[in-house]
C-alpha cells in the first residue's frame, strides 16, 4: 500500500490502530467487528495524512476481550510500545474500544501523557490533545462507565430474583444433580452416593476417615478429583440436597427435587454441632501441650510433617504425619505418622550434646567475659555441663 506523502515541515505522527470485540458481541457483526474497526481507524489516518499521520505496520487486535479491565494481550503490547517510544497516537473507533472502565483509563491517559502520546476517536471527534477533547473523553468514559455498572446491577437482580424463585443460575453442579433443559435433575447413580456420605457421617462420625474410606475404594467427586475433609463438609452444608436454593445466606424454595430429607439433614447437624464443641475442648487441651518441632519436619521427598493426634481410652498420643496423608489418607503418602516423643527425644539430645560440647563452651565463655565481667568461669560453664539434667527439668 502506497503511503500519503508528508510536507517535510509537518513531523510524521506514527498512528496505533486498536481494535477490541468483547466476548458477548459477533466477531463478523457490522461497525462492530475487528475488520471495521480496523477499516475506519486507517481512513482516519489517512484522512489526516496533511497532519503528518502515518499508520504503523501492525495494528493492535483484541477479538474476545472485555473492555472492564486491562488484561488483554494486544493492549499490553500497545501500551509496552508507547512506553519503548514507538507510537505517537493511539487511533480507535469508540472510545469504549480502548477501554469501558474509568479508572484503568485514567492509568492509561497517565502513561499517554508521559510519553507525549495522543488518543483520537474516529466516530466521536476526539483528540485528547487538545482540552476541548479531554473534556469530552472523560464525559463520555464516565457514561460508558455508568451503563456497564447499571447493567451488572441489573444482571446481579435478576440473578437474585431468579434465585428467590427457586432457579439454578449455573455454577460448580453438585453430586447428584445432572442439567437438562437449564434445571436440575436428579442422577440416580450419583444420588446414592450423596445419600451414603450422609448415612457414613452418622455411623462414622469423621470427615477424615470417610475421606481415607473412599479414597481406598477408589471413590471420587463429580470432577474426578479424591474426596477431602472439606469436600465432604462442603457437601453435607450444601442445602440444595434438601431441594433449597440459596442466595446470600437465604434459602428458597428450589425448583429441583430434593435428594436427602429434612430429617436426615437434622441429624447429621445435630453431630456436626456436637462434634465441634467436643473439638474445641480437645483442642483447648491441646494448645497446652507443647508442639517443639511444628514446621520444622519434612519427609524425605520433602513433604511437610504436621503436628497430629489421636485419644485412645482418655489418653492423648501425638505424631508428626505427612499433610497429605493427613487430608487424605494412607493411599496418599509413602510415609505413614511418626510417634512424636521420640523424634523430639533425638532432636533435643543433639541440641543438648551441641551445647554442651568443649568448643560450644569456649565460646560462651569468651563472649561473655566481654558482656558480663562480672561472672567467674565457673558461673557460666558448670550450667551448661549440667545442661542435660536442666533441660529434663525444664522440660520434663
Amino acid at each position: 500500500m502506497n503511503r500519503p506523502l508528508v510536507s517535510p515541515t509537518v513531523p510524521p505522527k506514527r498512528c496505533a490502530v486498536y481494535c477490541r470485540v468483547s466476548s458477548d458481541e459477533r466477531l463478523d457483526q457490522s461497525f462492530n467487528s475487528i475488520d471495521a474497526q480496523k477499516e475506519a481507524g486507517h481512513a482516519f489516518i489517512k484522512s489526516q495524512s496533511h497532519e503528518g499521520w502515518i499508520a504503523v505496520p501492525d495494528d493492535y487486535e483484541d477479538g474476545g476481550f472485555s473492555g472492564g479491565n486491562m488484561d488483554r494481550p494486544a493492549l499490553r503490547r500497545l501500551m509496552a510500545d508507547i512506553q519503548m517510544g514507538k507510537v505517537d497516537i493511539v487511533v480507535v473507533y469508540k472510545i469504549d474500544r480502548l477501554s469501558r472502565s474509568l479508572a484503568d483509563f485514567a492509568r492509561m491517559v497517565d502513561v499517554f501523557d508521559r510519553h507525549r502520546v495522543s488518543f483520537s476517536a474516529v466516530t466521536q471527534q476526539i483528540n485528547s490533545a487538545t482540552p476541548m477533547g479531554r473534556l469530552m473523553l472523560n464525559v463520555l468514559l464516565s457514561f460508558a462507565q455508568f451503563e456497564r455498572e447499571v447493567t451488572g446491577e441489573r444482571i446481579r437482580d435478576k440473578i437474585a430474583a431468579s434465585k428467590a424463585k427457586g432457579m439454578w443460575m449455573g455454577g460448580p453442579l453438585p453430586l447428584g444433580y445432572d442439567v437438562r433443559d437449564r434445571l436440575l435433575v436428579i442422577n440416580e447413580v450419583e444420588a446414592r452416593l450423596v445419600h451414603r456420605i450422609f448415612d457414613d457421617f452418622v455411623t462414622m462420625r469423621s470427615a477424615t476417615l470417610m475421606a481415607k474410606a473412599y479414597g481406598a475404594e477408589g471413590v471420587v467427586t463429580k470432577g474426578c478429583k479424591p474426596f477431602t475433609k472439606q469436600t465432604i463438609y462442603k457437601m453435607l452444608h450444601n442445602r440444595m440436597y434438601l431441594g433449597e436454593i440459596v442466595h446470600k445466606g437465604q434459602s428458597y424454595p428450589g425448583q429441583h427435587q430434593a435428594i436427602i430429607t429434612q430429617n436426615q439433614w437434622d441429624t447429621v447437624h445435630a453431630l456436626i454441632a456436637t462434634d465441634g464443641i467436643e473439638r474445641r475442648r480437645e483442642t483447648n487441651d491441646l494448645q497446652s501441650e507443647p508442639v517443639l518441632l511444628r514446621g520444622l519436619l519434612f519427609t524425605s521427598d520433602g513433604e511437610r510433617l504436621v503436628p497430629s493426634y489421636t485419644v485412645k481410652k482418655g489418653k492423648t498420643y501425638r505424631y508428626y504425619s505427612p499433610i497429605k496423608h493427613r487430608r487424605f489418607g494412607a493411599w496418599a503418602s509413602q510415609h505413614g505418622p511418626l510417634p512424636a516423643m521420640p523424634i523430639e527425644e533425638l532432636v533435643t539430645q543433639q541440641i543438648v550434646a551441641a551445647l554442651s560440647a568443649p568448643h560450644t563452651m569456649q565460646a560462651v565463655w569468651d563472649r561473655m567475659q566481654h558482656i558480663r565481667p562480672d561472672l567467674s568461669e565457673p558461673q557460666v560453664v558448670l550450667p551448661m555441663r549440667n545442661l542435660a539434667s536442666l533441660w529434663r527439668e525444664l522440660f520434663p
